[in-house]
């Protein structure tokens, strides 16, 4: 049937190619199989799929990560870097960290919301070194030229995201996530007298500033697992330095224009959204997830 053809269809299968993407669609976004089985009903009108078929369209789904941009925007690329534990099936199996990262060329206003311009997400998959395999995507998703581009890249203080920085050198430029570093100051310092200095030296990105503050506080919180998390803290971000800086000023030393330019910190956002799909008690086997966290992607 030339229709057929057109349109791709195999007449053999049970659903049409539309209707194969948009369960895989709804599988991503709703909060489980079960919950895109019942949305796919309410939109067509009786139960097309199971959640379980539903669940074999994902595993199926030729999913391809490779989506180049048309057009670069500048010579800056922002990177943001974290891990996910998540649990997998069986007995005695614990849960392994999945690498993202979410990459940006900026932000733009569409309207009273800003958007983030050529977001794609990096999944790194088997071995190998992460920021080697990251960077070989980068030239095909973003044509990146180790020559000229440079990279602002956040994240926590895991080894392997901190690794980046002996990886690209004085090509990029490192953040320690400010969202986890307010989270620990909160555990060690609320309710310090210098508690409210401290926020301030951090929301102005004064990294020295912020220093004096910590080392002024050492030895007077009064709780000894409180004075070494802080010790600890304070040793990681003297041996980043320019961990808390603000990106733009070292863009600026560059010859970088940075109108326009905002604070990083879109990390826990993305993981947020994909912790919530597939954490939440639920286990998975490595097949499964790695279909999963593609279709997502």
């Amino acid at each position: 049937f030339l229709l057929d053809a057109e349109l791709g269809f195999d007449g053999a299968q049970s659903i049409s190619p539309c209707l194969e993407e948009t369960a895989v669609e709804l599988a991503v976004e709703c909060s489980s199989y079960r919950k895109a089985a019942r949305t796919l009903e309410s939109i067509v009108g009786y139960a097309v799929l199971s959640h379980e078929a539903i669940r074999q369209l994902v595993l199926e789904a030729p999913v391809s990560l490779h989506r180049p941009v048309s057009q670069r925007h500048g010579r800056v690329l922002f990177v943001e870097a974290d891990g996910l534990f998540i649990s997998r099936q069986g007995k005695g199996k614990r849960a392994k960290e999945e690498k993202i990262l979410a990459v940006h060329e900026g932000w733009k206003r569409n309207g009273s919301q800003l958007e983030l311009v050529n977001r794609r997400h990096y999944l790194h998959e088997g071995e190998g070194d992460v920021w080697e395999r990251f960077e070989e995507w980068l030239m095909n998703e973003y044509a990146y030229d180790p020559c000229r581009d440079l990279l602002i890249i956040n994240g926590d203080a895991a080894s392997w995201i901190t690794a980046c920085r002996e990886y690209f050198g004085k090509r990029a430029c490192f953040q320690l996530d400010r969202f986890h570093v307010a989270r620990e100051l909160r555990q060690c310092l609320s309710g310090h007298p210098r508690w409210r200095e401290v926020r301030r030296k951090l929301a102005k990105q004064d990294e020295e500033g912020l220093l004096v503050e910590l080392n002024s506080a050492v030895g007077t919180l009064g709780d000894e697992g409180k004075e070494q998390q802080l010790a600890a803290l304070i040793r990681r971000i003297e041996s980043m330095p320019g961990c808390i800086r603000d990106y733009r000023e070292w863009l600026s030393e560059q010859g970088v224009e940075t109108t326009g330019m905002r604070p990083m910190g879109h990390a826990e956002s993305v993981m947020s959204r994909f912790a919530h799909r597939v954490k939440s008690r639920r286990s998975w086997k490595d097949q499964g997830l790695r279909a999963f966290l593609r279709a997502m992607a």
